[in-house]
Formats: structure tokens, C-alpha cells, sequence
């Protein structure tokens, strides 16, 4: 029989260490990743999303590294996919093969943009959309990461975009050069 100061001292144990390092209880948290958009993730691996193109037979990416700096990789693909309403360019900046950036934009309907509008609305609940110029946006915040659509009328025509942007990777990266500068 396991005896009740043994248990309570078992538990403040365990709070002491995870209260010591909140990373490590954060850690999964921050790994998993909230936000998305119809299956496009940020902080994806490059694998990941070449082989998320090839099931949907989607297209694939082409990537070069980036002169500057080789950890980074500047992606493109044109993606056709029905869920998207039509072609969609994809472009994202990786480091060290992870996306840090995924932005996928096109030409859109009144009709497609509304359902952009609702499939990021649905999960993520409503929000303002803001206008700056001529250019409209609504943006959603979870765990360091963020989804960001965009739109605007250029030359009669309905131009959006959704933008994914994982912090903890920008942030790795960030810090990895930080250290390589010193």
C-alpha cells in the first residue's frame, strides 16, 4: 500500500521539475501544430509537403537553395487541387528543410475567396478583417505560429492569398545565425 505522503510528495516533486523546465512540458505542445489551411501546414517538412502534393496529385516542388545562407530553400509548385477552387501558386521558404514560410496565392472568385474566408473562419473563429490601402486581411495567432489571408482588386481581378508562418522555426533560424555571426 503506497502511503499518502509518498504520493503528495511523488506529486509536488513532479510540479517542482515540470515548473523548472517549462519548455520541456511545452515542447509538444509548440510541436503540434494548430493552424492550417485545407491541409497546408506551417513548420511542415519539405518531405512532408512533397509527398502531400504527390498523394493528391497536386504537382511538386521545385527548390533551390538560397546563396546567402544554404540552410535556406526558396519552393515553389503550382498546386491544383478542387478543394482550392482552381490553380494556386505555392511558394515557401524552408530552413533546413522545414517551412518557416508557406504562402499560397491566386486569381480568385467572389465565391472562392468567401470559401477561403470560411475554411479558416470555421476552425479558427471569426475575426475583423482589416483594411490597409487597397488591400484587405484577416490573421489568426496559435502557439507562435500564424495564418494570414490577404486579398485585393488588382486590375480587375480578385487577387488572394494565405500565408502560414511558423515562429519557432524563424526563430531557430534566427538564433542559428545569430551564433555562426559570433
Amino acid at each position: 500500500m503506497i502511503r499518502r505522503s509518498g504520493v503528495r510528495s511523488c506529486l509536488i516533486g513532479l510540479l517542482i521539475l515540470v515548473a523548472s523546465h517549462p519548455g520541456a512540458a511545452q515542447s509538444a505542445a509548440e510541436r503540434d501544430t494548430t493552424l492550417s489551411f485545407l491541409g497546408f501546414q506551417p513548420g511542415a517538412s519539405v518531405a512532408h509537403l512533397n509527398h502531400q502534393l504527390d498523394s493528391l496529385h497536386a504537382g511538386r516542388l521545385r527548390c533551390d537553395h538560397a546563396k546567402a545562407d544554404p540552410h535556406v530553400s526558396e519552393c515553389r509548385a503550382l498546386v491544383t487541387v478542387a478543394a482550392l477552387g482552381g490553380p494556386v501558386n505555392l511558394w515557401l521558404s524552408a530552413m533546413d528543410s522545414v517551412a518557416g514560410v508557406l504562402t499560397l496565392s491566386a486569381d480568385v472568385t467572389p465565391d472562392q475567396l468567401d470559401r477561403w474566408r470560411e475554411a479558416l473562419a470555421g476552425p479558427y473563429g471569426a475575426v475583423d478583417a482589416r483594411v490597409q490601402g487597397s488591400q484587405w486581411m484577416m490573421q489568426w495567432v496559435r502557439r507562435g505560429r500564424m495564418v494570414r489571408l490577404t486579398w485585393r482588386s488588382e486590375r480587375g481581378r480578385r487577387v488572394a492569398s494565405v500565408s502560414l508562418v511558423d515562429g519557432h522555426v524563424l526563430d531557430a533560424w534566427g538564433r542559428t545565425r545569430a551564433r555562426a555571426r559570433r
